[in-house]
């Protein structure tokens, strides 16, 4: 049987393992948090090394790609210095095929619902999500993304593709260098909700994102919205569901009750490729398409 794991920074609370069969594959699909501890999950690496298929990094990313250039995080590339034998990923590649399939997906499914409520997008963190973000763009919708305001705190809107790729330009090669829980929800932080920026929140049909960043500060009406995210628990969609959101959009396969992260999924298909490396987008696209996977939609109210 072939053997997946991600080792996150992310809660503990939020593991889980599945075991699945892909492409005529079993495969064990586990994620294992070390709440913030980036050491421990250093170690982890190190002692699952060559005993497992592929790792995937949960709740940190190893860099951003933005319009085609990768900036690393340098506060996070030490946590995989171990590593020698077993291939690892961080979503990357996911990010940039699979979920780029969620507008049109949305329109397929939702569409006079959106055409109803308004083509508007909030984007949590774009730069994260490159791929989805230009898809909106390039689906015709209205955007906002939230960069400034969830990862630094700065409550400014961007509202281009051209404005986020100008931030990235500015800004990446500065942040990248914080250390990344500056940047991101890492251990028990995952599980706060801090309702900020609601007028963002209540002018958009949409949300899209990471879902912590989408959580951490919903506020308490969410009715009407659909949200397009992965890695939700059923935690997580009761959540919503008490919220008031209408539909929940995952862009990765909802398994046993739960969608995990696009770096899990991600090393889930390295590791049925049998090819002991990431895999290159074109692959990835071949792999998606023999397996039938697309976002799940689930209405919740």
């Amino acid at each position: 049987m072939k053997r997946a794991v991600s080792v996150s920074i992310g809660s503990s609370k939020r593991d889980k393992a599945v075991e699945v069969e892909l492409l005529g594959e079993q495969i064990r699909i586990e994620r294992i948090g070390t709440d913030g501890d980036m050491e421990k999950a250093a170690h982890l690496y190190q002692e699952l090394d060559g005993q497992v298929d592929a790792f995937g990094v949960g709740g940190a990313d190893l860099g951003a790609l933005v319009d085609g250039k990768f900036y690393p995080f340098h506060s996070v590339q030490p946590m995989v210095r171990f590593i020698e034998k077993t291939p690892v990923v961080d979503g990357g590649g996911l990010k940039n095929t699979l979920e780029n399939k969620a507008p049109a997906f949305l329109d397929e499914k939702l569409g006079e619902y959106l055409a109803e409520k308004g083509r508007k997008v909030f984007v949590a963190l774009g730069v994260d999500r490159w791929g989805l973000s230009k898809s909106f763009v390039e689906a015709g919708y209205e955007v906002v993304f939230g960069d400034l305001m969830f990862a630094l705190d700065v409550p400014l809107a961007i509202k281009s593709l051209d404005g986020l790729r100008l931030l990235a330009k500015l800004m990446i090669p500065i942040v990248t260098r914080f250390p990344f829980e500056w940047l991101y929800p890492t251990g028990e932080k995952q599980d706060e909700r801090v309702p900020k920026y609601e007028k963002y929140y209540q002018w958009a049909t949409v949300i899209a994102g990471d879902c912590h960043y989408v959580k951490s500060h919903m506020p308490d009406d969410m009715t009407g919205k659909v949200i397009v995210t992965n890695t939700t628990t059923p935690a997580d969609v009761e959540l919503f569901k008490s919220l008031g959101v209408k539909y929940l959009i995952t862009t990765t396969p909802v398994l046993d009750g739960r969608s995990f992260g696009t770096n899990m999924m991600e090393a889930a298909l390295v590791a049925v490729s049998g090819k002991n490396r990431p895999l290159t987008w074109e692959e990835y696209d071949e792999i998606l398409e023999k397996l039938g996977f697309e976002p799940q939609i689930q209405e919740l109210n």
